[in-house]
């Protein structure tokens, strides 16, 4: 999730937004598109010339290859931006949990520091 929140530079930003709003209309229309179009295949087959059929179909088929084609290449842009943001953003901070060991002054002095830590910071 802390990468949707801040994914790297502006253009990563602008991408990601634009592909997902693309993903919410496209995936509607696509599915919409390919059902008036196999309907309308049936149609023509029971109807009309089967060469319209076929034609429908046809369109069909590229409509559903173009945007699986786009939606995997996308996907796979998102991922390696991913693995690559995953690589540059590592920032742990490593709590001591307290001890009967360490003495009261040293706990809190421990317990200072991890107040001071960034908030970009993850814990682990």
């Amino acid at each position: 999730l802390q990468w949707l929140r801040n994914p790297g530079p502006p253009r990563e930003k602008r991408t990601l937004f634009g592909d997902m709003v693309c993903f919410l209309f496209i995936t509607p229309l696509a599915t919409i598109s390919g059902w008036l179009c196999l309907r309308g295949a049936v149609d023509h087959l029971h109807f009309s010339s089967r060469l319209e059929a076929v034609g429908l179909i046809a369109l069909t088929v590229a409509l559903f290859t173009i945007y699986l084609f786009w939606t995997l290449v996308s996907f796979r842009y998102h991922c390696r931006l991913y693995s690559e943001w995953r690589r540059t953003n590592q920032q742990v901070v490593l709590l001591i949990p307290k001890s009967a060991n360490i003495p009261s002054d040293q706990q809190s002095l421990l317990g200072l520091q991890s107040l001071k830590r960034n908030s970009k910071e993850t814990i682990v």
